[in-house]
């Protein structure tokens, strides 16, 4: 049975996210890695010391997890649904009060490709669900996806090894794209694109920004194995 959230506990949530140097550390988290405290407390604009006490509050509420190797500590995000629901929140404020308004949906290179947790997100991403759905290789509906038996041997002879035993994730499902305002694959199938568009040298990951930058190779194999003319 699931449990009913009260509005006490939203509140609590909102608090913790709300705060400025708090939201900006969960967006610099958002695309998967993992960063020290000096790289948070660059992003959140807050000192060293101001910084440590927003990590050890989000790390208590379970929003963040602490990773320790040899003697250096990094945080991440404790979950990807921490990262859906910091892209919703984006939604919303995109749509808020203008003085609230983030900048990133002005921002080019984040609106074309990003990354969203461990699935890619952007135009990009919301294309290339368009491209497989077209070509039937995934079906779409109602805010869910399903690989069809096509689109299995199309992803294994892209070197995508999908329903692995032990992964507990969904397959593929969607995540309401941010500055698109559509759909774009996450899960399993997501992920994997992803990872394998990078081991491929496709793409590249900003150094400070959740944007991806396309490789000339990314662009000629985009467009050869996905139909995807890159701007």
């Amino acid at each position: 049975m699931t449990n009913i959230v009260s509005g006490n506990s939203l509140a609590e949530v909102a608090a913790l996210i709300g705060d400025p140097a708090r939201a900006n550390i969960l967006q610099a988290l958002a695309d998967g890695r993992a960063l020290t405290a000096g790289e948070l407390a660059w992003h959140a604009g807050v000192s060293a010391q101001t910084t440590s006490g927003h990590l050890a509050k989000l790390t208590e509420a379970g929003f963040i997890a602490l990773a320790k190797q040899g003697r250096h500590h990094y945080f991440r995000l404790a979950s990807p649904e921490i990262a859906t629901a910091m892209e919703a929140l984006m939604i919303v404020a995109a749509n808020g009060p203008r003085r609230y308004r983030p900048t990133g949906p002005k921002d080019q290179a984040m609106r074309t490709a990003r990354t969203c947790y461990d699935h890619l997100a952007g135009w990009l991403a919301v294309t290339l669900a368009d491209r497989l759905s077209a070509r039937q290789f995934i079906v779409l509906s109602d805010g869910a996806a399903a690989v069809t038996e096509e689109g299995h041997r199309f992803f294994r002879d892209f070197g995508l090894e999908l329903d692995e035993p032990k992964n507990t994730r969904p397959l593929c499902r969607t995540c309401l794209d941010w500055s698109e305002r559509r759909s774009h694959l996450a899960g399993q199938l997501g992920a994997g694109l992803c990872q394998r568009c990078l081991d491929l040298g496709w793409i590249k990951r900003g150094r400070d920004s959740r944007a991806v930058t396309f490789t000339p190779l990314g662009i000629e194999g985009f467009r050869d194995t996905f139909g995807i003319t890159l701007p």
